[in-house]
């Protein structure tokens, strides 16, 4: 009889245990999915530009809590301005979605709420990361959020 209680307080214990292994690994699943580390370069840019800077961010996606931050070096100049903007294809411009407030100097970080439809844009790739100075107001480094 005690032998039965030891293996079914095993059993149990291990179920308890496996469980909780599957739901810590499919919230972590989750936070990977809503987070995106993007590359920015001249060369993506539209039109691309000669500009040796380089720079990367990283992205979260919480629900409507966007956050982000921005780190660059190399550009020609001070940032002057940075952005997401969207919806647009790698190769398209858009408007200005999220503008960065703040310094511009880098790392650039912050928070923003953003909508349903605008969280399905971010996550289907639609919106792309701007970094402007005064030698390229039109943007020197640019990242496509994937």
């Amino acid at each position: 009889m005690n032998v039965r209680r030891t293996a079914l307080a095993l059993a149990l214990a291990s179920s308890a245990l496996a469980l909780a292994a599957c739901g810590s690994m499919m919230k972590s699943d989750k936070m990977m999915a809503n987070s995106m580390t993007v590359p920015l370069s001249a060369a993506n840019e539209v039109p691309p530009n000669s500009s040796s800077g380089s720079g990367s961010a990283k992205v979260e996606l919480d629900g409507s809590t966007l956050r982000y931050t921005v780190s660059y070096s190399g550009t020609t100049g001070p940032v002057t301005a940075g952005h997401f903007h969207g919806p647009a294809l790698p190769g398209s411009n858009a408007g200005v979605v999220v503008p960065f407030t703040g310094s511009m100097a880098s790392p650039i970080s912050g928070t923003a709420t953003i909508t349903a439809a605008q969280a399905e844009q971010l996550k289907s790739g639609m919106w792309y990361i701007n970094l402007h100075t005064a030698a390229h107001p039109g943007g020197e480094l640019r990242g496509q959020v994937k």
